[in-house]
């Protein structure tokens, strides 16, 4: 399987509300009998890993408040499996464990640490919230395949993207095995004020703290000087 991007680079503005990605390729065959077997594809974009803490909630005196926690050390900030037909469907569980496709397999509760008695049901939950955000997708009959030849696939990126790699994986699966595989990535990155500010305020926050302040006082008067012009 080959695969190849309409574009691998996506630029973060302030008025980003997202970017389309087109994801195509083909499957060379070698003209044995078992080549002609009928294939499946799956297309993984896999955004960048990051450090997040999941809480329980609980009543404390007639107020919700955190009770327990866990904390996950790698966590893909997005996560999307488009498939040609339904993913339980194609892949088999031990093929799913072995090269991690699906959700559950990306985010795995061994690696959360915390005095828990069950880490399945923080993992369950980040799953949850994360699907209902719309930053973990499940695209099922998502990727379309002509001939067992050429495949196709749009995937849409949420406008709440975190600047990084975003590695994107292309597998090729019959008779539930994964038989090739293909990588490629798209780069997110801020630019112009955005990136700007973002370096500012972790290379030097000092100066981003004066700077939000003062923008804030600059407002502020703004609005009073707005007000006392609009009552005389």
């Amino acid at each position: 399987i080959v695969g190849a991007l309409s574009h691998n680079r996506v630029t973060l503005t302030a008025n980003f509300s997202g970017s389309e990605i087109l994801i195509f390729g083909a499957i060379r065959h070698d003209g044995s009998a078992e080549d002609a077997a009928p294939f499946d594809v799956i297309i993984v974009i896999e955004g960048p890993r990051q450090p997040v803490a999941i809480w329980r909630k609980d009543r404390w005196m007639g107020i919700w408040v955190n009770v327990e926690a866990v904390n996950m050390a790698s966590v893909p900030s997005f996560y999307a499996v488009a498939t040609t037909a339904p993913l339980s469907q194609i892949l088999s569980a031990e093929e799913d464990a072995q090269y991690r496709i699906s959700a559950p397999q990306a985010i795995r509760a061994s690696q959360a640490v915390g005095d828990v008695a069950d880490r399945d049901l923080f993992t369950a939950a980040l799953l949850r919230i994360r699907e209902r955000a719309e930053q973990y997708l499940a695209l099922d009959r998502w990727v379309y395949l002509d001939r067992d030849i050429l495949f196709r696939a749009n995937v849409r990126l949420p406008a709440n993207l975190t600047e990084g790699a975003y590695t994107t994986r292309m597998y090729l699966v019959r008779d539930g095995a994964v038989v090739n595989q293909f990588r490629t990535a798209i780069f997110v990155r801020k630019e112009g004020i955005e990136r700007w500010l973002h370096q500012l305020a972790y290379d030097q926050p000092l100066a981003y703290g004066m700077l939000a302040l003062a923008l804030a006082l600059v407002a502020g008067w703004g609005a009073s000087a707005a007000f006392r012009y609009l009552r005389h």
